[in-house]
């Protein structure tokens, strides 16, 4: 599980551009996070099982946590480490993940957006990985699974343990009540020092979008003027 800025956050950087400033924003449970684990307890439902929530992170991801398992997991497993990159988050996951029959992760974290935690977590682990999964069902140790290819859906069978990673159109996400809140204070969450890995990458500065220019206006009589328009802005 990731924890992202809240969607309503301005964006800001600080240390002449080369770190995120953190500065009263609001971290939340990163959306297809929030699928993946109600899919893992729709799954530990019909098959018998709890769900485990891991993330790497520091003590301010607590309250975001504490949601998830508000959600219906049984037990938040914290590695303490800042997740510097994806390569650096899944070798911290793969020791723990290991001892579990499948790994539900988010297609990507709404941030940085790299969608690769997922196939390197099924590389650390020698597990077989599937992407941007829309369906999953599992039986007799095995899981039927339907995932997004380029111009359409292919479906998959796979032996577990296995790692998939969300889609937006898996599942509705569970929203906790006041009971199952008040009963995620008293859920274990253990937090655990992270191993020593190497650093695969590293990020060196951040940039804003440019500004939004001003909206330009071709008369709908001249179509010849909206095809010269677009070449000399070079979109096509």
């Amino acid at each position: 599980m990731s924890v992202v800025p809240d969607t309503t956050t301005k964006i800001a950087f600080t240390d002449n551009d080369t770190k995120f400033n953190t500065d009263g924003v609001t971290f939340i449970v990163n959306p297809y996070d929030e699928l993946a684990l109600t899919k893992g307890l729709e799954i530990a439902e019909a098959n018998g099982g709890t769900v485990t929530v891991c993330h790497v992170g520091s003590s301010s991801s607590d309250a975001a946590i504490r949601k998830a398992l508000s959600i219906g997991a049984s037990e938040a497993i914290r590695i303490d480490a800042e997740p510097l990159d994806s390569q650096f988050v899944a070798s911290q996951i793969a020791p723990i993940a290991k001892e579990y029959d499948m790994v539900i992760t988010g297609r990507e974290s709404i941030d940085y957006n790299g969608g690769a935690v997922c196939g390197l977590l099924g590389a650390e682990l020698n597990w077989p990985s599937v992407n941007v999964v829309t369906e999953i069902a599992v039986a007799d140790r095995k899981a039927t699974i339907e995932h997004d290819i380029d111009g359409g859906r292919e479906e998959l069978e796979v032996n577990l343990p296995v790692v998939v990673s969300a889609q937006k159109d898996l599942c509705e996400p569970r929203i906790p009540n006041m009971k199952s809140i008040m009963q995620a204070r008293m859920k274990p969450l253990n937090v655990v020092p992270a191993i020593e890995v190497t650093q695969q990458s590293e990020y060196h500065t951040y940039d804003l979008p440019p500004a939004k220019q001003g909206v330009k206006l071709v008369d709908a009589s001249d179509p010849a003027a909206l095809v010269e328009m677009l070449k000399l802005e070079k979109i096509i």
